[in-house]
């Protein structure tokens, strides 16, 4: 049980690992989105969303739906919100500390 929720967290966070897949995870972050609305926010092509989240998807992170011709995508877990502002976070305390360091040399 332990190698398969391992194995389930090194999957989840490949799904994350490409830096358009986040920034599209924190526009879903604020609402459900169609792939247009998505292109037109992020100003990228279109395949490019697409294929970015047709891996969001096949990892189950996002959802589709479809409404009539389009496809309305979610985030799967409202849980995601939460991981997003920790890992904004965690770069935060990363530039304090950076700071810091940069300030001690400086005072030297």
């Amino acid at each position: 049980m332990y190698q398969e929720v391992q194995q389930f967290k090194a999957e989840f966070f490949k799904a994350l690992s490409h830096p358009l897949r986040i920034r599209i995870l924190e526009l879903l972050s604020e609402g459900d989105k169609t792939v247009n609305e998505l292109q037109t926010l992020l100003g990228s092509e279109g395949s490019a969303v697409s294929q970015q989240l047709a891996v969001l998807r096949s990892k189950n992170v996002v959802v589709g739906t479809k409404d009539g011709t389009s496809v309305i995508y979610s985030l799967r877990d409202p849980l995601i919100k939460d991981l997003l502002k920790v890992a904004k976070q965690i770069f935060d305390n990363h530039l304090i500390n950076a700071i810091t360091l940069l300030e001690n040399i400086k005072n030297q």
